[in-house]
């Protein structure tokens, strides 16, 4: 039980750190904001400064559901160099 029955029903949610190649700002975020809907969705999606350039908050109903969104969907993307995904936990 434990852990796996508390977490029943409840939906994953991870924020995405996407790096893009110079000059493709522009085309990587018109490629994220046309990502179908699945089982996993990007809720949020926002430009930042810093060594990323995009941070996205997705939310699925399982960590390999999200890491499937990742790989298949975001990673893909021509012009996205690298991502980091951060899962966001519950503390205290």
């Amino acid at each position: 039980m434990g852990e796996a029955m508390k977490t029943a029903g409840k939906r994953v949610k991870a924020y995405v750190l996407i790096e893009t190649a110079a000059g493709k700002a522009k085309a990587v975020k018109k490629a994220l904001s046309k990502l179908k809907g699945g089982p996993s969705t990007m809720l949020q999606l926002d430009g930042i400064t810093g060594p990323y350039d995009f941070i996205a908050i997705v939310e699925g109903p399982s960590l390999d559901a999200i890491g499937r969104l990742v790989t298949d969907g975001i990673g893909i993307i021509d012009g996205v160099t690298r991502t980091t995904t951060c899962v966001a936990v519950s503390i205290g």
